[in-house]
C-alpha cells in the first residue's frame, strides 16, 4: 500500500513538472503580480493566419490584380466589435524580395472565440491614389495597433512606408472596414520638428470599462507609448495628431531603453495598446536580442516579448520591468520564414469573455495567438 502511494506521488509530481514545462510556467519563471499572464498558446490551433496565394485584389495604384497576401501575413492588431474579435494583420504581396521590399496592405479577420478566424477576401487599408500616396507608396501600410473609444470609434496607428522613411500614420473607422486616413501623426507638433524622423510602433493607453477595453483619458489627454529602439511617449486631444514628450533640451524623452545582457539588448519596441490595471500601466513590448551584448539564453537577433509597469498617475514613471521574456520563439513556424532568428512579435491584444487574447507575428510570416485568463476576484 505504501509503495502504491509512493508511486502515485512520483507520478503526480512528474506530471506537474511536465505540465509546468508545457505551459512555460516553472517557479523560476513565475510572473510578478503586476504583470499580465501567463499567456498560453492553445493546442493545435496556431498559426491562425497564414498566407493565401489565391486571394486577389485589384490594386488601385498599379490598376491590376495582385495576390495581396501571397508571401507573408504577420504583425497583427486586434480589437472587439459586436461581441467578436477582429484582427487587422499585415499582408505582403510578391512585388519585391526581402523584408520591407514588398508592398504591405492590412487585411481583416474575425473570430467568435478568439482562436478560429475567418478572413475577409480583400484588404481594408492599403496604398491608394489619395493624399497619403507620397507616404505609403510603394511600401504600403504596415504593423498596425488598434484601439477603440467608448463611443465606438476605432483608431489605428500604423507605419506608412514609402521605401524612404517610415512614419506613424493614423486612420479612424466605425466598422473596421471603411477607414479615413489622417496622415502622419507628428506633422503638426512643434512646427513639424518630428515630421521627418523615422517613427514606428504606437501603443495607445487603454482601460477596462464594464468589460470593454477602451481608450483612456488621463489628465484631460490621451496618451501613448511609441518607438522602435527606445520607448517614448506622446499625448493627444483628438487621437490623430500627437505631440511627443520631450526633455528640457528638446530631445525625445526616453522612458525605457535596451539593456546589455538582456533579451531586449538591441531594441525595445512597443507592442499592443497599454492597459491600466490596479498596479499601474502595463506596456507589453518587443525586445530584440543583441548579437554582441545580448542574453546567451536566447538566439542572437531573436524577438521576445517583455512587460514594463508605469505609474498610473504618472505615465512617464517606470515602476518595474521583467528581466526575462514572458513569450519567446518556440514553435517551428516562430523560428522559420522571413525571419529565421525567431520572432514572436506582439502587436494585438483584445479582451473578450473575461480572457485576454494576445496576437503576434511569427518570424514575419504567420500570425498566432496566446490566451491569458485572469483569476476572478
Amino acid at each position: 500500500m505504501a509503495k502504491c502511494r509512493y508511486t502515485g506521488i512520483i507520478f503526480t509530481v512528474g506530471f506537474m513538472l511536465l505540465m509546468g514545462q508545457v505551459l512555460g510556467q516553472s517557479k523560476a519563471d513565475k510572473l510578478p503580480e503586476w504583470a499580465m499572464g501567463p499567456f498560453i498558446r492553445p493546442a493545435q490551433v496556431n498559426p491562425i493566419i497564414s498566407p493565401d496565394s489565391s486571394a486577389i485584389f485589384l490594386d488601385p495604384m498599379r490598376n491590376q490584380h495582385v495576390r495581396w497576401e501571397a508571401n507573408d501575413t504577420f504583425n497583427p492588431a486586434a480589437t472587439v466589435r459586436n461581441g467578436k474579435i477582429y484582427i487587422l494583420y499585415r499582408a505582403e504581396d510578391r512585388s519585391g524580395k526581402g523584408i520591407g521590399e514588398r508592398t504591405s496592405r492590412l487585411g481583416l479577420a474575425e473570430s467568435s472565440d478568439g482562436v478560429h478566424v475567418k478572413k475577409s477576401p480583400q484588404p481594408v487599408l492599403f496604398p491608394a491614389s489619395d493624399d497619403q500616396k507620397e507616404f505609403e507608396w510603394t511600401g504600403g501600410c504596415e504593423d498596425p495597433r488598434v484601439a477603440v473609444t467608448e463611443d465606438g470609434t476605432y483608431v489605428v496607428l500604423y507605419t506608412q512606408w514609402n521605401h524612404k522613411l517610415p512614419r506613424l500614420g493614423a486612420a479612424t473607422s466605425t466598422d473596421l472596414v471603411h477607414w479615413r486616413k489622417h496622415g502622419p501623426i507628428f506633422q503638426q507638433a512643434y512646427n513639424g520638428r518630428f515630421f521627418n524622423i523615422a517613427s514606428k510602433s504606437a501603443s495607445i493607453i487603454t482601460r477596462l470599462v464594464n468589460g470593454r477595453q477602451v481608450i483612456a483619458k488621463m489628465n484631460g489627454k490621451y496618451w501613448m507609448y511609441w518607438g522602435e529602439e527606445h520607448v517614448y511617449a506622446a499625448t493627444s486631444t483628438d487621437l490623430v495628431n500627437w505631440t511627443p514628450v520631450i526633455e528640457k533640451d528638446g530631445n525625445l524623452k526616453q522612458l525605457i531603453s535596451p539593456r546589455e545582457g538582456f533579451f531586449d539588448s538591441s531594441l525595445t519596441e512597443c507592442g499592443p495598446p497599454a492597459v491600466i490595471t490596479d498596479a499601474g500601466i502595463v506596456l507589453i513590448y518587443n525586445g530584440k536580442n543583441s548579437v554582441q551584448h545580448g542574453d546567451s539564453r536566447y538566439t542572437p537577433n531573436a524577438y521576445c516579448a517583455g512587460q514594463v509597469l508605469f505609474d498610473k498617475k504618472d505615465p512617464l514613471k517606470t515602476i518595474s520591468r521583467l528581466d526575462k521574456p514572458f513569450l519567446k520563439p518556440e514553435a517551428s513556424f516562430e523560428k522559420s520564414g522571413q525571419y529565421p532568428a525567431g520572432t514572436v512579435f506582439v502587436e494585438g491584444m483584445a479582451y473578450l469573455n473575461h480572457k485576454w487574447y494576445l496576437y503576434y507575428g511569427c518570424a514575419d510570416s504567420r500570425v498566432a495567438v496566446a490566451v491569458y485568463q485572469p483569476k476572478t476576484k
